[in-house]
């Protein structure tokens, strides 16, 4: 199945437009990410210093699943899969995006040698849609998407301690 244009379309304008994406390699759960939209593609970076993209098995030449949330409502807007490259440092497409990606990095420590710190030590990504989008408006599955909660020790519930009041009935102004 083919991409229409205007599934391409709604790709490229979502990406655009929000910040955050949420990106799922070969392993783990999908993890949100900031990024840019940049010559057809999305362009990750990260590494020491910059967001982790470790755990998620992006890897050249594999697939990823990215979802992009609407700007207004904050809700999924579109799901599609890409095919994950990774350029070489330094190279004329490796490059460009990291010109235009420095333009959109918030706050870095070292704003002078940003390119340069991510040529020795980070990793740049071109995401590049593929196939179908999977989920649109119109096409979205009827079941929820949300996963559980991973383990860790700030999940865990405890009893309230006996040293706190107890809420009791309503609070003055309500009606029942």
């Amino acid at each position: 199945m083919e991409t229409t244009l205007l599934d391409a379309a709604l790709v490229e304008e979502s990406a655009k437009k929000s910040g955050l994406v949420w990106v799922r390699g070969g392993e783990g759960p999908a993890r949100a990410l900031w990024h840019l939209w940049h010559d057809g593609a999305l362009w990750l970076v990260g590494g020491p210093g910059e967001q982790p993209l470790d755990g998620l098995g992006l890897v050249d030449g594999g697939t990823a699943t990215v979802t992009v949330r609407s700007k207004d409502k904050g809700a999924r807007l579109v799901v599609w899969s890409a095919r994950v490259s990774e350029p070489a440092p330094r190279g004329e497409e490796w490059t460009a995006a990291a010109e235009e990606l420095r333009g959109k990095r918030l706050n870095a420590p070292d704003a002078a040698g940003l390119v340069e710190r991510w040529a020795a030590e980070c990793r740049l990504l071109r995401l590049t849609p593929e196939g179908p989008v999977t989920q649109r408006p119109g096409a979205m599955p009827q079941e929820s998407g949300a996963e559980p909660p991973r383990p860790s020790p700030a999940l865990t519930r405890v009893s309230v301690p006996t040293g706190l009041p107890a809420r009791r009935g309503r609070r003055r102004g309500e009606r029942g």
